[in-house]
């Protein structure tokens, strides 16, 4: 059976959750004007599995149109009960780099108690780019959860302000590797001197992907 804006529709509107989860996949295969128009049915489903996979093609599908996007992902952001789907909407902001949304990203990062939600906040504000991040990646970097100070490390590479690297330096000798291989990563992108100084000191990481990365890292300067 072929897949058609109707056969989409009607399936989207089943009993059936295998239906609706069914509908969603086959949005990708419809002309993106038309997907953007039945995603939005989806995004207000019950089930939150069809609502994270719907918001989750928002970073595709949202460029055609950057206000309504703004405006449904905002709100997913604040009002849904579900962290995935609200994680998933932080994802999508950051994607489509609208910028507008800084301040909510920045409210319920400091209102959610959950880490997911956190994590994909500080991991969007990379994408983002916008230099009043700075702050609140600072702070993520003393989260509690290895995970949200990992992706801070990442985004302050993304954000290509060369004061972050003083804040990254203490983490080049963090126990956990997966954390020094991030800030070798964030070095090479930041660049200066600085950075340099650092990741001639990574070269010779225990870790041998660390080590590698560094190296590889310097090789941009």
């Amino acid at each position: 059976m072929s897949i058609t804006p109707e056969s989409v529709r009607q399936m989207l509107s089943s009993q059936d959750l295998g239906d609706r989860l069914r509908a969603v996949n086959q949005i990708r295969e419809l002309e993106p004007a038309v997907g953007l128009e039945l995603v939005q049915i989806a995004i207000g489903d019950s089930n939150s599995r069809v609502r994270y996979s719907a918001v989750s093609q928002m970073d595709t599908l949202g460029t055609l149109d950057l206000q309504l996007s703004l405006d449904i992902l905002r709100d997913r952001l604040h009002n849904d009960p579900e962290a995935d789907v609200q994680a998933a909407a932080a994802d999508c902001l950051g994607a489509l780099k609208l910028h507008d949304a800084f301040v909510d990203l920045q409210q319920l990062y400091h209102s959610t108690s959950e880490w997911l939600v956190q994590f994909s906040i500080i991991a969007a504000l990379g994408e983002l780019g916008d230099p009043r991040s700075f702050d609140l990646l600072q702070e993520a970097l003393s989260s509690e959860n290895e995970l949200v100070q990992t992706a801070a490390i990442s985004s302050f590479g993304d954000l290509g302000d060369t004061a972050a690297i003083p804040l990254l330096a203490p983490y080049s000798t963090n126990p956990d590797w997966q954390m020094r291989y991030r800030v070798a990563q964030a070095l090479a992108r930041l660049g200066g001197t600085e950075a340099k100084a650092i990741l001639e000191t990574l070269v010779n990481d225990e870790v041998e992907a660390v080590a590698t990365e560094a190296q590889k890292s310097l090789q941009t300067f």
